[in-house]
């Protein structure tokens, strides 16, 4: 009898060493951003908090008001504890995607205080988003996973995490989380990984027009579009305000117009780019006292 009893805790042990390790308990309270660093071994992973997040107030976007609106307002929703849909931010290069993410946590959080955790999560990394989300949904606190300058190449297959996640998977996306990501693409897939999906979808004449992308599992979906001229005015004077630049309005627009040409765009960041050289020109050569 014995004999057999030492037999059995023997196998119970032998099973406690090969089953995986149970979630490890994760901190929200220290910061209200943080940096998804995955374990290498693929279980688990370190939450690294963020002193300051390299941001600008959302006052300071500019040119991009109908994305704000939508963004902010399901940003505060959620804060506040109601539903809320996932969001893709897509379109040209520097017109404040990943800044409005940013600028609408903190909105929410200043709206709402430690209301919503920012966590950003890399590209490289997405695979291991059901890992995070894994040691998410105990949480009292909500989050925000973050993931800027999205996509995904032919021989890619981690995609497919972030579809389980997004719509579909037997656990889902916990309630206590909403995913953001920004892409130059809009689809997430270059064209020929579309197709693929749309070739080998059970009902091939149901999945048209793009509609078996990943873009798709996102409830929001707002694009970002290149600026004309007067909206990059607008964005320089509005910066230039701020900064509290005593410069004659034509000759700004003058200076603002050369650099935009030197930089071969206009958009927020060259905007940006642009009255931060200025401001450091005028900072220079201002007479010493």
């Amino acid at each position: 009898m014995n004999n057999h009893l030492n037999l059995l805790l023997r196998i119970a042990e032998a099973l406690e060493r090969l089953a995986p390790p149970p979630p490890a308990q994760v901190r929200l309270d220290g910061a209200d951003a943080f940096l998804w660093h995955p374990s290498r071994k693929g279980e688990g992973g370190v939450l690294a908090p963020v002193a300051q997040v390299a941001r600008v107030e959302i006052d300071m976007l500019h040119g991009i008001d109908r994305a704000k609106t939508i963004l902010l307002e399901n940003t505060l929703r959620f804060a506040a504890g109601f539903p809320a849909n996932n969001a893709m931010l897509w379109g040209a290069r520097g017109m404040g995607k990943s800044s409005l993410v940013k600028a609408a946590h903190a909105a929410a959080n200043a709206a709402h205080p430690a209301s919503l955790a920012l966590i950003e999560i890399c590209r490289e990394d997405i695979v291991t988003l059901p890992v995070l989300l894994g040691m998410l949904r105990a949480q009292p606190r909500r989050v925000l996973v973050f993931c800027d300058d999205l996509s995904f190449e032919r021989e890619d297959a981690d995609y497919k995490a972030l579809k389980s996640v997004l719509d579909g998977g037997i656990e889902g996306r916990p309630p206590n989380v909403l995913f953001y990501a920004t892409s130059n693409r809009r689809h997430l897939m270059p064209r020929d990984m579309i197709d693929n999906e749309r070739a080998t979808a059970i009902s091939p004449g149901e999945a048209t027009e793009e509609k078996v992308s990943l873009s798709d599992r996102f409830g929001l979906w707002l694009g970002f579009h290149s600026c004309d001229q007067a909206t990059y005015f607008a964005m320089v004077e509005a910066y230039a305000a701020e900064l509290n630049l005593e410069i004659a309005p034509d000759v700004l627009r003058a200076k603002a117009a050369e650099w935009s040409v030197t930089r071969g765009a206009r958009s927020g960041r060259v905007a940006w780019q642009f009255i931060q050289d200025i401001a450091g020109r005028h900072l220079y050569e201002a007479p010493r006292a």
